[in-house]
């Protein structure tokens, strides 16, 4: 179905215009360019709904043919273009409100785009299209996406039967209801979809979301607890499960049975021992029982995993339960560690252990060097010289020259790497490297 367009001579179709140049590849960056262009297009294009919607209406159809156009030119890695993109159906849709236009054309045209989306500006836009589609556009896209999924849920045949996912049709139809109905607060018609289409944790969490802004936090609950004993694969969403482990705990505070909450949030601790299941847990731990909690938990974490429990530790301030769990840790493992994990716990710990820093700082150093990975080797004489400083500062001068010797055996070959080694172990100050 072609969209409208607007006379060429008009100033706002100029603008789009000029923010595209004909047969022309965009980088990245220059993509960013092209989408601030072309939202200042779109902003002319609001300024004129209310006085002249149906030009809107058309101008923003424009402005969609323009982003169709250019979508195979553009290098959209940050997904800038595509986000700005499914921005302006809700401004098409917003206009064509304010014109008056039939609501049933507009649900018809709207999932026309849908379907032939083949550069996805429409993947997930189903949320905010139902907070801008008045009440009869609402009433009238429900209608349509029921249909739709009484009909996919009917047909079975051996073209779907074939298919890896027979059942992602009525799916599809399935997730536009359940946004309608979530935001309509309608948690009848929600629950009774379930009925037809599965229930799922996210399901659970919406329903009981509905339920908790009506105050009703027995019947959320209750959701809750039976969206905890949704176990199987199928039905698993990343996220789903510690949302409503954590809504059930504010239900529970909400009805009066904190010390229930309390096990809740310390069973799941002592599970997982980190930085976040130990704050999740002190919220409801009685402020004069802090201390004891806080005992009991550091004794929990120490049997934690490493990379888990250096976070929680500096953020409980911990530092001697830290520096001695990684003095006893091995170089090897050490290494494994992402530098995103250890290079705090090693600016922290210079400060009061510098020979356990140095050995974080080592560590540092040698999972970039013995992976040869060049583009870091800035990082990884940083880390050297830092490393080297906390030796001579803990009086392990010894150890320093061992890992000086070990590097001239197993790296002298790397040249982007050695030349600034032999200036730190000279004792010069290395010249700045930049990544390549």
């Amino acid at each position: 179905m072609a969209r409208r367009r607007t006379n060429r001579r008009d100033p706002i179709v100029v603008m789009i215009d000029a923010a595209l140049q004909p047969d022309w590849s965009y980088s990245q960056y220059e993509a960013a360019s092209v989408v601030y262009e072309l939202q200042r297009a779109e902003e002319e294009i609001a300024k004129v709904v209310i006085s002249e919607p149906a030009r809107a209406v058309a101008l923003y159809e424009t402005l969609l043919d323009a982003c169709d156009a250019t979508a195979e030119d553009v290098d959209d890695s940050d997904g800038e273009f595509g986000t700005f993109a499914g921005s302006v159906y809700l401004g098409w849709i917003k206009a064509r409100q304010a014109a008056g236009a039939d609501s049933g054309e507009t649900t018809q045209l709207l999932l026309k785009f849908m379907e032939d989306d083949s550069y996805g500006f429409c993947n997930d836009l189903v949320p905010s299209v139902v907070k801008v589609l008045d009440r009869a556009g609402l009433e009238s896209f429900e209608r349509e996406a029921r249909t739709r999924f009484d009909k996919a849920c009917t047909e079975v045949d051996e073209r779907t039967r074939k298919e890896p996912n027979p059942g992602y049709r009525a799916d599809r139809w399935a997730d536009m209801l359940k946004a309608i109905y979530s935001h309509l607060r309608d948690v009848g018609k929600y629950i009774d979809l379930t009925e037809s289409a599965g229930l799922t944790k996210a399901d659970c969490h919406t329903i009981a979301t509905v339920f908790q802004a009506k105050r009703k936090p027995s019947e959320a609950l209750a959701w809750v607890e039976r969206g905890l004993g949704i176990e199987t694969v199928k039905y698993y969403v990343a996220g789903a499960t510690y949302g409503l482990s954590e809504m059930r705990r504010a239900l529970l505070v909400k009805l009066g049975r904190r010390g229930e909450a309390l096990d809740s949030a310390w069973a799941e601790f002592q599970e997982d021992p980190d930085e976040s299941t130990y704050k999740e847990f002190l919220r409801y731990v009685p402020r004069a029982e802090r201390s004891s909690w806080h005992e009991k938990a550091m004794e929990v974490s120490e049997q934690g995993d490493l990379d888990s429990v250096i976070g929680l530790w500096l953020a409980a301030k911990e530092v001697g339960r830290l520096a001695a769990r990684l003095d006893r840790t091995s170089d090897s493992e050490l290494e494994r560690l992402s530098h995103y994990v250890t290079e705090p716990a090693a600016e922290r710990l210079a400060k009061t252990h510098p020979g356990v820093a140095a050995k974080v700082f080592r560590a540092l150093c040698m999972r970039i060097v013995d992976e040869g990975k060049s583009q870091y080797y800035f990082a990884a004489l940083s880390n050297l010289e830092k490393a080297k400083n906390c030796y001579q500062r803990a009086g392990l001068d010894q150890q320093w020259m061992m890992l000086a010797t070990e590097i001239r055996r197993k790296h002298h070959r790397k040249s982007g790497f050695m030349p600034g080694f032999e200036r730190i172990a000279g004792g010069a100050q290395p010249r700045k490297a930049r990544p390549s």
